[in-house]
């Protein structure tokens, strides 16, 4: 039997993963006083960069350079002073570039802000836990984001051709910029799903699970892999991730089947894959942990800004 191997960096792993779809990029140029709803994109997360300007976010204020991801896709609203109108942005006229890019422009004519906004779909399960993990809002200055606001900036402030390829590009490595920031900065990433990849015990043993979701496991297997006794493993485990070893093992399946399922693979297919041995044993787990049976299973319509 082939001994399975894990990522030597399962968090850099885990971040690897966040690959991701635009469903929305704008970059607008405001006036004061000027104001903006946006709205609630479950599965999604909005990003805002300030290339000019001072944006209050809820209590926040985020000036030139900062960075601020409304990690869950909460419907949120900007503005640039506390009294000021904020329409949906949803009503605003805005000038269509590309299928996913805009320019908006809107305000009352006085001082500007220059402001790129965009909202985004991570589709690996990997990445769907890790933005699970964090907060609601995470607000990050330009420093360790300068080259790449820099870059931003040039590229909205004067169009050139390509340029919506290339913005779009930017803000997604912005964004991953942005996370890894706050993992490094932040206590609360010491913790939970986060804190157990950086464990040096558990980090191994998600990364084996992630890397190797057909494989036959067991609280035993797992245990063996890292040395560990059976008991001090499934209670570790539990302790730092949130539930069972063997759970997080189904539910990890069911989740990269779910994937696999709406990019149009059989139930078959999906069942070799992950290690079932007939498709009525896979069908059963995947109905047990989503509620439905795999047939139902579909890709998500598209949200689109219209």
């Amino acid at each position: 039997m082939d001994v399975p191997t894990a990522p030597a960096d399962p968090l850099g792993h885990a971040l690897h993963h966040l690959h991701m779809s635009g469903a929305f990029y704008c970059h607008s140029e405001l006036t004061e006083p000027w104001g903006l709803t946006l709205p609630q994109l479950p599965g999604h997360m909005w990003f805002h960069a300030v290339a000019e300007g001072v944006v209050q976010l809820g209590d926040r204020r985020l000036a030139r350079g900062d960075v601020a991801l409304v990690t869950h896709g909460d419907g949120h609203v900007l503005r640039s002073q506390a009294d000021a109108d904020a329409p949906d942005i949803l009503a605003l006229e805005r000038e269509q570039v590309s299928e996913l890019y805009e320019t908006l422009r809107h305000g009352g004519g006085g001082a500007r802000t220059r402001l790129l906004c965009g909202a985004i779909r991570f589709e690996h399960p990997a990445a769907r836990n890790l933005i699970d993990a964090l907060p609601d809002v995470i607000q990050l200055d330009a420093a360790p984001l300068q080259t790449t606001l820099a870059m931003l900036a040039a590229e909205t402030r004067e169009p050139q051709p390509g340029g919506e390829a290339i913005i779009t590009r930017l803000a997604d490595v912005l964004v991953i910029q942005a996370i890894r920031g706050w993992i490094a900065a932040d206590p609360a990433a010491q913790t939970g799903w986060l804190g157990a990849l950086r464990d040096p015990h558990l980090g191994r043993a998600l990364a084996l699970i992630h890397s190797h979701p057909a494989r036959e496991w067991s609280v035993a297997a797992l245990a063996a892999e890292l040395a560990m006794s059976r008991s001090a493993f499934a209670a570790r485990f539990s302790e730092l991730v949130g539930v069972p070893a063997m759970q997080y093992v189904t539910d990890w399946r069911m989740q990269l089947a779910r994937n696999r399922l709406r990019d149009g693979a059989t139930v078959a297919e999906v069942a070799g894959e992950l290690g079932y041995r007939s498709e009525a044993a896979f069908a059963r787990a995947f109905k047990r942990v989503t509620g439905i049976p795999p047939g139902a299973a579909r890709r998500d319509d598209e949200l689109v800004l219209a």
